[in-house]
């Protein structure tokens, strides 16, 4: 498939097609999933708790990343959630805690209000679909791409996705920027050698650690935000997700 127009027309059907796929599964389906997948990212990214994180808030379906990012804080992390600013623009990243003041942005998901923008030095990327050779089929607006492009140093990205979203390919594009890493409730992966390779959580921490040197993250020492275990204590309602 070499015509960009049959690409994309491809693309937008297989997006369609997935998002309907996923959103239909029960919860008691998708629970266990992403318990799978929190649990994998806490054994593989300790790393995360001295860093900046950035995620979404969970959308049609996806995994919700919101405990393991509660793990991170826990332990010292900030997290932030990304806002649409500019339509062909990158991502802006606005600091995130329980309780944050929040108005809705784009496809009416949750944008934090007044809390401060930030650089993350770690995305979770939610994934619709993903190949074999880490490249990640979004929603079609590209935003992830453009951030990941236009950041320096370049933040570690950690495709999250169910193992039902996985492609022989994606076709990707010049402008499609590969993940670092893949996390599905079956498996860690990492990009080596332009391919995803299962690894295990050991060998997961070292790749993380060696990006995160190389590439001089996290970026500085920060300060601010709530990250003790009573921020929690009076959840939000419908913290899963789940409405």
């Amino acid at each position: 498939m070499q015509d960009w127009n049959e690409i994309n027309a491809w693309r937008k059907a297989r997006r369609e097609a997935l998002i309907a796929q996923r959103d239909a599964l029960p919860r008691e389906q998708r629970a266990p999933w992403s318990e799978r997948i929190t649990a994998l990212l806490g054994e593989a990214f300790p790393a995360l708790a001295q860093a900046v994180v950035g995620f979404c808030w969970p959308y049609k379906g996806e995994f919700d990343a919101r405990f393991a990012v509660r793990r991170w804080r826990e332990a010292g992390a900030i997290s932030a959630l990304p806002e649409v600013a500019e339509k062909s623009g990158p991502l802006r990243f606005h600091k995130w805690w329980p309780g944050a003041p929040m108005a809705r942005g784009v496809y009416g998901i949750p944008v934090p209000q007044g809390t401060g923008t930030v650089l993350p030095d770690a995305v979770i990327v939610p994934m619709n679909g993903f190949d074999g050779e880490g490249y990640r089929l979004g929603y079609g607006g590209g935003y992830f791409d453009r951030t990941l492009a236009a950041l320096d140093p370049r933040p570690l990205a950690i495709g999250v996705a169910f193992e039902m979203a996985r492609l022989p390919s994606i076709y990707p594009q010049p402008h499609d920027v590969p993940m670092d890493f893949v996390v599905t409730e079956a498996a860690i992966h990492a990009r080596e050698g332009g391919v995803l390779v299962e690894i295990d959580a050991a060998r997961c921490r070292e790749r993380a650690r060696e990006l995160m040197i190389g590439r001089g993250l996290p970026r500085a020492a920060r300060a601010g935000g709530c990250g003790s275990p009573s921020c929690y204590a009076h959840g939000l309602p419908g913290y899963r997700g789940e409405t």
